[in-house]
């Protein structure tokens, strides 16, 4: 791939895990809309829960997202007490069935054996849990313990994931984040021997002092744990977001060009162990529900990244929590003394959100499918939407035409991206964004 043609599409646009995106939320969807919303699921609705723990015992100067470090539990006790009554408070206004539970942070691994027992005894007495949900936790390996894993085993955890970013000990002191291979592949093997039936680890590129070789050596070390997904991140340097990142030395950081290689490098290692690619950063062996989902062509996208979740509802709860239902998006109150306020005083704790209108539902289909397919046929957008998507086919047809790089096919109604197209997604996913220039948000680059 040229430098040339790198520099040209590899602008900063959103990752597009939602449409439309975070800085577009506003605070005219409040805790009233939200019950509203609530309230309008059917018995039938499946609900998809994201439970974020924002606390961390160190912080990893990479890390994008809402937490912060602590070195006391008191305050990681007194937020778990906040969840659980917003948990109870939703659980009343909510009809349906959880068919999903993710906790996220943060490290919510960090919690005390008995919080993890009382926190999935809340979500249950709360929520009609399916028997069959997937019930999934993001692990730090230097939090775990015996008891932690026997704790999270009899929760009924059957799906982990772990952040792996780079076992170079260079990179890691750079990004403040030691974790070695046997603590990673201890914890793999112990939740394993515990009957969790899913691995998921991710690897970052674009890390200051990474190079193509730290990476191959990073993903052989990973893939010798046979896991059954993987996910090759870029990292997003957004220092105006994270102030944290200031910590970084971006000098030591590698250049597009040079992500591109790690990114390029990282994937075919992965390939060549058998692993399917799903979508442009995920991978995972053909026989597992994620690959299954993206041959069939029912892979979606949302905050967690790519997913097989369909539920009709995602609802977020914890501090800076997103949820989407029906009827758009909702945010939690982010900085956790508001959101206990918030929670103390109505039992919901929502900042801001964005109710769908106008094109928002089709651009956001036509986004998902992209990011999801690398393709958007257009017979399906008229079955879909009508007339209403007339004006969008009338984008896809002038991307064809203006295509001068060989990034799109177009033939039978069908937009397909080519192997050349593919790594830039994202920025041809924006050209359906009708939100995209409006506001001063920033982005992460698109590689």
């Amino acid at each position: 791939m040229t430098t040339a043609l790198a520099l040209r599409y590899a602008k900063p646009v959103p990752r597009y895990t939602s449409y439309p995106t975070a800085p577009h939320f506003h605070p005219g969807v409040d805790n009233a809309t939200y019950r509203g919303w609530l309230g309008a699921l059917s018995d039938e609705a499946t609900l998809s829960l994201y439970l974020h723990v924002p606390f961390c015992d160190r912080l990893c100067w990479f890390c994008g997202c809402h937490t912060k470090q602590t070195n006391r539990y008191d305050p990681v006790a007194e937020y778990l007490e906040t969840l659980g009554t917003e948990v109870a408070a939703v659980g009343s206004l909510v009809a349906g069935r959880v068919v999903s539970i993710h906790l996220g942070g943060g490290s919510p691994s960090m919690l005390r054996p008995d919080d993890f027992r009382t926190l999935a005894d809340r979500l249950r007495h709360a929520f009609t849990v399916d028997p069959a949900a997937e019930f999934s936790i993001e692990i730090d390996p230097n939090d775990m313990d015996e008891a932690r894993y026997d704790a999270l085993a009899e929760i009924g955890i059957n799906r982990i994931s772990l952040g792996v970013q780079d076992f170079n000990p260079t990179v890691q002191a750079a990004i403040n984040r030691p974790q070695s291979f046997e603590q990673t592949k201890a914890v793999v093997d112990a939740m394993r021997a515990r009957g969790v039936g899913s691995v998921n680890l991710d690897v970052l590129y674009g890390l200051p002092h990474q190079t193509v070789e730290t990476v191959e050596a990073t993903v052989e070390q990973a893939l010798s744990l046979a896991p059954d997904r993987m996910a090759i991140f870029g990292y997003a340097h957004v220092p105006w977001m994270k102030t944290h990142q200031k910590m970084i030395d971006e000098a030591a950081l590698p250049g597009i060009e040079a992500r591109f290689e790690q990114s390029s490098a990282a994937a075919a290692r992965i390939a060549a162990r058998g692993y399917q690619a799903v979508g442009f950063d995920h991978f995972a062996k053909p026989c597992d529900s994620l690959a299954i989902a993206a041959r069939a062509g029912r892979l979606h996208r949302n905050f967690q990244g790519y997913t097989t979740d369909d539920a009709t509802a995602l609802v977020g709860l914890g501090a800076s929590a997103i949820g989407r239902l029906p009827q758009g998006y909702v945010q939690n109150q982010t900085p956790t003394a508001q959101y206990a306020r918030e929670v103390a005083l109505h039992g919901t704790a929502i900042a801001r959100g964005v109710a769908f209108a106008g094109e928002d539902e089709l651009r956001g289909y036509v986004i998902e499918r992209l990011m999801c397919d690398f393709a958007l046929d257009t017979a399906d957008l008229t079955r879909r939407f009508g007339r209403l998507a007339d004006p969008v086919i009338g984008d896809i047809a002038a991307i064809a035409t203006d295509d001068a790089d060989d990034l799109v096919d177009y033939r039978n109604g069908v937009l397909s991206l080519t192997a050349t197209g593919k790594p830039f997604v994202r920025t041809i996913a924006a050209r359906f964004d009708s939100y995209l220039n409006q506001g001063t948000a920033r982005h992460s680059v698109a590689v």
